[in-house]
């Protein structure tokens, strides 16, 4: 069974797959030895980290692509990427199909935002019209070489021409052929758990800490039937508290030690990046150095 085809009957189940984000592989790995099983690239995490600015369209196909063949390097989990509103019109998502699935993504997700677009919890944004995204979710799946790589279309309308818009437009798009859609930015309980019955394809819910949708419990999550429920920047925000809180140490007292707690220590480090694996390798091949 290929990696797309594990996901796509873990949606089809329903039971609120719960998958977190990594802007990195380093952060995939932690993902994946904690047990998770999928992980999901962040447009947003990457904007952030890569670049220490906003998410606000800022990301190319060339970033996401370098990021998706590194984080599908570093671990065997479906992985699904972020890829923002697929650079351009339907033929910009046509390439940026054939690239990411090359690059080892087993799912795309694209927005009907304008491009530039901005963090689906950010005000004023702006949306393409129906149609035009159609277009996009059917250049997508002519692009894709494996049936089971997953085409998720994500739509943006919640904030600006209300719920039963964004429904419709979820509606749309599940029909032009999309695998899975997602309502972004839902503001109340009674929103998020109407989505699931409102659409016929698998849903993805985004649980933004801090942002405007409500996080209720998992296994209401489930119960109400999500395919997917998504913490994109839950290991983003909590690695900049952590090191905030070990620099903080640092400053006040000179010194940082492992047996501090506020840091991983040498050995779990090289550990996360298989440095084993790498020794291994150096006495099988010698050393060219």
């Amino acid at each position: 069974m290929t990696l797309g085809t594990l996901l796509r009957q873990k949606l089809n189940d329903r039971r609120g797959l719960l998958v977190p984000g990594a802007a990195n592989a380093l952060t995939a790995r932690l993902i994946a030895d904690l047990g998770f099983e999928a992980v999901y690239l962040s447009g947003a995490g990457l904007t952030n980290t890569f670049y220490g600015i906003p998410d606000l369209g800022f990301m190319s196909l060339q970033d996401i692509a370098q990021h998706t063949a590194a984080i599908r390097d570093a671990v065997n989990l479906p992985l699904i990427v972020d890829a923002d509103t697929g650079f351009g019109n339907a033929l910009n998502v046509y390439h940026s199909v054939k690239v990411l699935e090359r690059s080892g993504a087993n799912a795309i997700q694209l927005e009907d935002q304008v491009m530039p677009k901005k963090c689906g919890h950010f005000n004023d944004k702006s949306i393409i019209p129906c149609a035009e995204m159609v277009s996009k979710i059917h250049a997508a799946v002519d692009a894709r070489h494996d049936p089971d790589f997953l085409i998720i279309a994500r739509t943006d309308a919640r904030a600006i021409d209300g719920f039963e818009a964004a429904v419709e437009r979820a509606n749309r798009y599940a029909e032009a052929g999309a695998d899975v859609t997602f309502l972004e930015a839902p503001t109340s309980w009674e929103e998020i758990q109407r989505i699931p019955a409102s659409i016929a394809c698998p849903q993805i819910i985004n649980i933004v800490i801090g942002g405007k949708t409500p996080a209720p419990d998992l296994s209401q999550l489930r119960e109400w039937g999500f395919g997917m429920v998504l913490y994109a920047n839950a290991a983003l925000q909590g690695a900049l508290m952590g090191s905030k809180l070990a620099l903080q140490a640092l400053q006040r007292d000179g010194q940082l030690l492992e047996s501090s707690g506020l840091v991983a220590t040498f050995e779990e480090r090289q550990r996360y990046v298989d440095k084993d694996r790498f020794d291994a390798l150096t006495q099988k091949y010698g050393d060219a150095g």
